[in-house]
């Protein structure tokens, strides 16, 4: 059924129509193109299917004879609520880059691997995966280099791949979800209208139990296999590789000293990041010898790693501005296809179908976690399981008198820590295809993926970690635009 309802310039956007299929057309239209993309043509780069959402979304509008421009103006404010994110990526590409060459890196590296021992060997793994990821701020990365070693480690002390794969996917997952680092910690809160710090510590009461039960878990299963006698050779080679090429002390812990003070101290995320981008130069400049032109080209243009141990190699080789490109882009196209259908009004008639059954604080909490797992597996895209529910619900939070960081919490645990154990998801694939093991034979145990979500949801029955703010007194608007100072 065609709606003719004019413009509301007030609401900057379209309510729902009689037709809730027609509403929600354009999202179901690009969800099947995006899964012919991720599985007839095995390509998990979701650009180029978005871009067509937002064209097809502008097909809708024309259709119901609305205009291109209403929809321009609107998705172009919601990118610009992502604007702080995008730069704080391209600072964190300037951050893992200076951290390489600093010597920041290799330090957390020579000394999580000292941790390693084979009697404790699933415990070792996670706990390795999870420095990285938060120092590195990717469990990709994470999951490519260090986790790949780790697979091949543990069929040496025959460990079943399917125990050392949700070890490592339990570790390179908490590091993605807590590192200031991470495109997914930073995009999440950005979407919602949340500050980074408080989204951080936000998700400290699920994620935190979720890492020691899984980690006690991981040390129980371990204490099975192993044997103290055999030959650690590998990991020995990787720290005397480092240990070779970087001058490694406490000095060089210094860049990751000065993040944490200034996240403790509530500083905002910009000028940490930059902070510890200067910190970092520094000491490449004076205690390791590198030169002033080659640190700005490695800001720009990330490190490349020529140690001759390819583990080292493949996991140092990265960072810089460039390196965030793929994810920036992706968020442009992510945000841009949210916001035309905030403008055509698919969110408003999903919000109207909502609201119908979401009176209570359960009803809420089931509803993120139901809106996130949702979109994960009709779409397959984590960047936009990620955004769409935050930019649906933020107000519903508001409007109900629950703090945004119990949505960006919730979303992140059913968003970020779901998306490696669904086998179409973009997480998913990767590992699968990256550990060589498939998805559903290592999901059960990544512990700390999906007992998150589950210590989340416990929270919400007991009404613990829920924090409250005075409620809005007005209409629930999913469209009204966000300003910049949400972020």
């Amino acid at each position: 059924m065609i709606d003719d309802k004019p413009h509301d310039p007030a609401n900057d956007g379209y309510g729902p129509s009689s037709s809730f299929l027609l509403d929600i057309a354009p999202l179901v239209l690009t969800a099947m193109i995006l899964m012919v993309q991720f599985f007839v043509f095995k390509d998990f780069t979701p650009h180029i299917p978005l871009a067509c959402g937002i064209l097809i979304t502008g097909l809708f509008m024309k259709m119901r004879g609305r205009d291109w421009q209403g929809m321009e103006e609107r998705f172009l404010k919601v990118i610009k609520i992502g604007l702080p994110a995008m730069i704080i990526l391209m600072g964190v590409g300037m951050l893992i880059g200076s951290w390489i060459i600093a010597g920041t890196v290799p330090t957390i590296l020579y000394y999580g691997f000292s941790i390693f021992s084979p009697s404790s060997f699933l415990f070792s793994v996670c706990i390795i995966c999870a420095i990285i990821s938060v120092a590195t701020g990717t469990s990709w990365g994470t999951v490519g280099t260090v986790g790949l070693a780790m697979m091949g480690i543990g069929m040496g002390l025959g460990i079943p791949a399917h125990f050392t794969g949700g070890a490592i996917v339990s570790g390179a997952f908490f590091g993605d979800k807590m590192s200031p680092l991470s495109d997914t910690t930073n995009l999440t809160p950005a979407a919602a209208g949340v500050e980074l710090w408080d989204h951080i510590r936000g998700m400290l009461p699920t994620t935190v139990p979720a890492m020691v039960t899984a980690l006690a878990i991981y040390a129980w299963i371990g204490m099975g296999y192993g044997d103290d006698s055999i030959d650690l050779s590998s990991i020995q080679a990787l720290q005397t590789s480092l240990a070779n090429n970087y001058n490694l002390s406490i000095i060089t812990l210094l860049p990751a000293l000065v993040v944490v003070i200034a996240a403790v101290m509530k500083m905002p995320a910009i000028p940490t990041v930059l902070g510890g981008v200067v910190v970092a130069s520094f000491i490449a400049f004076f205690l390791q010898g590198v030169g002033v032109s080659e640190i700005f080209n490695v800001l720009q243009n990330g490190y490349v790693s020529e140690t001759g141990f390819d583990v080292v190699d493949q996991l140092l080789s990265k960072g810089g501005v460039m390196s965030m490109t793929w994810v920036i882009t992706l968020t442009i196209f992510a945000l841009a296809f949210v916001g035309s259908l905030e403008h055509y009004g698919t969110l408003k008639a999903i919000m109207a179908k909502i609201n119908h059954f979401v009176k209570s604080r359960l009803g809420l909490i089931f509803t993120t976690y139901g809106s996130v797992l949702s979109v994960g597996t009709l779409i397959g895209d984590v960047y936009t399981t990620l955004v769409l529910p935050g930019r649906l619900l933020k107000e519903k939070y508001k409007e109900m008198g629950y703090k945004r960081t119990t949505l960006t919490r919730s979303i992140e645990d059913s968003g970020t820590l779901l998306s490696p154990l669904i086998p179409w998801n973009m997480g998913g694939s990767f590992v699968a295809a990256t550990l060589g093991i498939a998805t559903l034979t290592y999901a059960p145990f990544a512990f700390a993926c999906w007992l998150s979500p589950l210590f989340g949801l416990l929270w919400a029955f007991l009404d613990k970690f829920i924090p409250r703010e005075e409620p809005t007194v007005e209409k629930l608007d999913t469209t009204t635009s966000a300003s910049a100072n949400e972020v």
